[in-house]
């Protein structure tokens, strides 16, 4: 079977305006990257819309009529937070990056593929059950993740995480569900301010490794085994889902991690081999932030290469 590679065009639509590190050129880099020949054989899926049934699972009604409520008028610009904003174009890609990761799900579990490569934005770590902030609106991979439940009856989700910063969202979500484990390597101190170790929800099924500034694929290796892999192990999912960042390279220029992209290609295969034992293969990958374009593209594909099983070179 074959890696899916999941997007669609409305992801360019979304724009925060001019200078925003989360811009449609990251998506563009990305898919630059992607049309070599090397990797001639992904399959490439248009990401549906996704459905309110889907999103009012991880959000509730409210947070979702406020953000189509917030809907702005073509050339205008509403701001959530600091750093969040909404133009006419945000609503068709935040629908397409959920409903992509939804996509993914099912095509993972009904064998239509060995795995899957949800390349949208914006991102979807950050969004909390009523709160969108850091870029997110939607959290895609705890849409996803009810998603399996609920349609496939995949009753347990391992969550794994390793953008540069936390995902208080996905944790937020998730913080009461015995269901979903969440595994997250960020750096900190760094936005948001959460995920200490110490942080491990109601049923112990937050894993926070926290890495500080300057911690290079050494520590980030030993991180994931000596901490990550113990607990997926220890939950064996039926299905495993990364929140796949990519701003922990060292050339990025929201955090001062320095990972480069022959840690991203080992991340990689290290989950596959835990997809392998556990979920029968069953892995779908998600972007979520990176914002050096050449690291975010060359980490991309290297991360792809490992889906697609290694032979397709970087």
């Amino acid at each position: 079977m074959t890696t899916l590679l999941f997007s669609h065009p409305d992801v360019y639509l979304h724009e925060m305006g001019e200078g925003h590190p989360e811009r449609p050129d990251r998506i563009r880099a990305i898919m630059r990257r992607l049309d070599a020949p090397q990797f001639a054989a992904l399959v490439r899926r248009e990401a549906p819309e996704v459905s309110r049934e889907a999103v009012e699972r991880a959000h509730p009604a409210a947070y979702l009529d406020m953000l189509l409520d917030h809907r702005p008028p073509a050339g205008t610009f509403v701001r959530i937070d600091g750093d969040t904003v909404m133009n006419d174009g945000t609503w068709p890609a935040v629908s397409r990056a959920a409903g992509g990761a939804v996509a993914a799900v099912d095509a993972v579990v009904r064998r239509e593929c060995a795995n899957a490569f949800v390349a949208t934005r914006p991102p979807g770590h950050h969004a909390e059950r009523m709160r969108a902030m850091g870029f997110c609106f939607l959290n895609n991979v705890a849409i996803a993740a009810r998603h399996a439940g609920a349609a496939h009856g995949i009753d347990r989700v391992a969550i794994i995480d390793f953008d540069v910063h936390h995902g208080n969202g996905t944790q937020d979500i998730f913080w009461n569900d015995p269901n979903v484990l969440y595994c997250s390597t960020h750096q900190m101190p760094l936005f948001p301010g959460t995920g200490a170790a110490s942080e491990r929800g109601q049923h112990g099924t937050i894993v926070n490794v926290p890495l500080p500034s300057g911690a290079d694929g050494r520590l980030f290796r030993a991180a994931v085994d000596d901490a990550i892999v113990p607990n997926v192990e220890a939950f064996a999912p039926g299905l495993i889902i990364l929140s796949a960042g990519f701003d922990a390279h060292r050339r990025d220029p929201l955090a001062s991690l320095a990972l480069v992209e022959a840690d991203f290609a080992w991340v990689t295969r290290r989950f596959l081999d835990l997809a392998e034992r556990h979920s029968g293969g069953r892995l779908v990958s998600v972007l979520e932030g990176g914002y050096d374009l050449e690291g975010l593209s060359a980490s991309v594909a290297a991360h792809v290469t490992e889906l697609m099983g290694g032979s397709t070179g970087t």
